[in-house]
């Protein structure tokens, strides 16, 4: 492909035809310092990429700035922002390419449509507080937080432009007397102490832009810039406008020192309980921008993903868990880390504006109540099977076992599913509960196969898998967290107490404590080795005891300490046990690995083989992994994914990919190099491990249209040529995995 160059003398260096590889077919913006065209990638992603203009690109300076830019926005990729795909800050013309992202900027909005109403208002604040705090968890400070730089969505309100952004921890320093920003949007302390600007600035910006869009003008607001500056340090905002409910925390965020504006967080604890269920904020419909024949338009503003250039252009809390009952939190070990397994990771999201990512607009509308067979066949070329009877948003919990397909939702215990056809030929209601349902497992084969779900809270129930005819159920004294280990289930009450129970029967087979552990986790139950992974953290997360157990006694065959917290999370082809180890708020740093010890010694296992670290070159908030032959897919939750190769020494990153989705569910390979991953909003993604490239993705599939998504993601679910997900429409859906490009 044709390195960046133009194609038209007549432009000159301002149009090119390519950046990378990304051929750009439309410009969506300009302004002071580049274009910004929309693109799009060899598998057909629409990109936003911007292009720096010539005259800046000799400019050693501004190179160091567009590289900030660059590793800022990277940092900072997630569901509230448009992720970065790729970018060249060396190449000839620099350029950043990020996922297109359809909607109209604030300051659109109001200048169109009018100001926003109270509700509108209360949902833009909600998610721009929560793109804020999960900003400067990055650490990162935007510092030109302005109705330009808004994005609005039928995904809620994403943050562009880090073109002046600085990480906390920059040598970067701003030149004396330049002044850097907005001076409507900016701070008191960006204009008296430019060096000391630090995330309480974007907080003042946000009650700024709260103000303009409530109002349609800024609390400070002047046609002199100087003016503007004189009143933001020296005079009261004009909150006249600003919805009664919401002005004294507007006024909060606009306090003259950085020291009494509250944070992003407690921007959104004030305004609690968000509102799941209510309508979502849909702007203003847009055109497109047409893709001429001639790919260098006249420039204009389209009010898309380029926003106001200017100086540039375009994640809830959350933790994972095992399916089974809930678990207790256990002493001296990260949430994060008590809950990462490979096997059937889950994700809990806690949005608290309601606010999910939904980077590429559906192909069609969204179908409401069952969709009939030609939709099915036309959208998904497989079926969608309608399961939840009750309540709000949840996305049922399956597994395919010997050929069927069982499913929990929301008041159904369990349902058989006839995978060809999606036909329910079995269901057995039960409670409803405000918990999404924990996955089916596997209990006993042979002529009387078994299925164990449990509505969550509650015990683990087996059901007969041909008619569901209830079997035996665990006591339900204590909560439980459940493995099914052979002919066996484990399970454990978070306190250091284990017990068998007979797959088939429900019989106690054992009940004691662990030799050597104190309160253990379950991790993964090893089938060809037989053996069942438990771990324990120190309670000062400084070493870590792994080890693995009989489940037919409870026997500790083989036990080691690893220095750090480290969670087991799979293994490798050679039978090399992958661990993650944690860095200091759950976020991944490094992968330990330890090789199995003498095949014929069961004892000593991992416990005698060698130990080898594997850097991750950045951190990250870890939705699960994956691992084939050498090497791993790590998914971080705002999906990005890296593939790691442990083989090196010091391991080999394949590729770094960002998928476009969100909140995530963990990943799972499939045959013919594919691997697939849920987000919350009900979409399935299929992604070429050889390429490290997304190749396929379904729409949408939410309750009733609105903004309440799935809390908990299942995984999904491969079987020959068929993969299955569900969705918070308390929906089953199989799509053919063969076609993926066709989704």
């Amino acid at each position: 492909m044709p390195p960046l160059s133009s194609t038209d003398a007549g432009r000159g260096a301002e149009g090119p035809e390519y950046a990378g590889e990304y051929r750009l077919q439309a410009v969506l913006g300009a302004g002071g310092m580049g274009v910004v065209h929309l693109a799009s990638s060899p598998s057909g992603l629409r990109l936003a990429v911007k292009v720096v203009h010539a005259r800046y690109a000799e400019d050693p300076d501004f190179r160091a700035r567009f590289r900030q830019e660059v590793a800022a926005a990277r940092r900072v990729s997630g569901a509230f922002t448009a992720p970065v795909v790729d970018a060249d800050p060396d190449a000839e013309r620099p350029w950043m390419a990020t996922l297109y992202v359809p909607g109209p900027t604030l300051a659109d909005q109001v200048r169109q449509r009018g100001i926003l109403s109270p509700a509108e208002l209360r949902r833009l604040t909600a998610g721009l507080a929560e793109a804020l705090r999960d900003i400067h968890r990055a650490g990162v400070v935007h510092r030109d937080l302005k109705p330009s730089n808004v994005l609005l969505t039928d995904a809620g309100p994403k943050v562009i432009d880090f073109g002046i952004s600085r990480p906390v921890d920059s040598d970067l320093h701003t030149e004396t007397g330049k002044l850097i920003g907005s001076p409507p949007f900016m701070a008191p302390e960006q204009f008296q102490r430019p060096r000391e600007v630090g995330p309480s600035a974007d907080v003042f910006a946000l009650g700024s832009v709260l103000v303009h869009a409530a109002t349609g003008h800024g609390p400070f607001d002047s046609d002199s810039p100087y003016i503007v500056a004189y009143q933001v340090v020296h005079d009261e905002p004009d909150l006249t406008g600003v919805p009664a409910e919401l002005a004294p925390l507007v006024a909060r965020c606009l306090a003259k020192e950085p020291a009494e504006r509250p944070t992003p967080a407690e921007i959104m604890a004030a305004l609690l309980p968000p509102s799941y269920e209510a309508e979502a904020f849909i702007p203003s419909q847009r055109r497109r921008p047409s893709l001429p024949a001639d790919p260098f338009a006249p420039e204009g503003r389209t009010g898309d993903s380029a926003g106001d250039i200017g100086d540039g252009f375009a994640r809830g809390d959350t933790t994972t868990r095992p399916a089974g009952a809930s678990v207790p939190a256990r002493r001296g070990r990260s949430r994060l880390a008590s809950r990462l397994t490979v096997s059937a990771a889950v994700v809990l999201v806690l949005a608290g504006a309601g606010v999910y990512a939904a980077l590429r607009p559906p192909a069609r509308p969204p179908v409401e109540g069952p969709a009939r067979p030609a939709e099915v066949a036309t959208a998904f070329d497989g079926w969608h099977t309608p399961l939840q009877e009750h309540g709000g948003s949840a996305a049922p919990a399956c597994l395919h076992e010997a050929g069927s397909l069982y499913c929990a939702a929301r008041g159904v215990a369990l349902a058989r599913l006839d995978p060809m056809t999606g036909e329910v030929l079995w269901k057995r209601t039960g409670p409803v509960t405000s918990e999404p349902p924990g996955a089916p497992v596997p209990l006993a084969g042979g002529a009387r196969p078994m299925v164990g779900a449990a509505a969550e809270p509650g015990p683990l129930r087996a059901y007969a898998a041909e008619d569901g005819t209830p079997g035996w159920t665990a006591r339900a004294d204590v909560p439980e967290t459940y493995r099914p280990a052979g002919e066996v289930v484990v399970l454990s009450d978070g306190h250091g107490g284990f017990r068998a129970l007979d797959a088939r029967t429900g019989a106690e087979r054992w009940a004691h404590r662990l030799d050597g552990f104190d309160v253990p986790q379950i991790g993964s139950y090893d089938a060809p080795g037989g053996l069942l992974t438990v771990s324990e953290t120190a309670a000062d997360g400084r070493s870590t005891r792994v080890g693995a157990i009989l489940p037919a006694t409870g026997e500790v065959v083989w036990s080691r300490v690893v220095t750090g917290d480290v969670s087991p999370v799979g293994r490798t082809g050679d039978g090399t046990l992958v661990l993650a180890s944690l860095y200091q708020g759950g976020l991944v740093d490094a992968l330990v690995l330890l090789a199995p010890g003498d095949p014929g010694d069961p004892a000593g296992g991992p416990a005698a083989g060698a130990e080898r670290r594997v850097e991750i070159q950045e951190r990250m908030q870890l939705g699960g992994i994956a691992v084939r032959g050498s090497v791993a897919y790590l998914l971080s939750l705002d999906g990005r994914l890296v593939a790691l190769d442990t083989a090196a020494e010091k391991g080999s990153r394949l590729w770094d990919l960002v998928t476009g989705a969100s909140n995530v569910s963990a990943p799972v390979l499939g045959p013919d190099d594919r691997l697939y991953l849920s987000s919350a909003d009900g979409r399935l993604f299929a992604v070429d491990t050889a390429r490290g490239a997304v190749v396929g993705q379904t729409r949408p599939r939410l309750r009733n249209g609105r903004l309440g998504y799935a809390t908990l993601v299942p995984a999904p679910l491969v079987a020959g040529d068929r993969v299955f997900g569900t969705a918070p429409d308390g929906s089953v859906f199989a799509v053919d995995a063969r076609v993926a490009e066709a989704w």
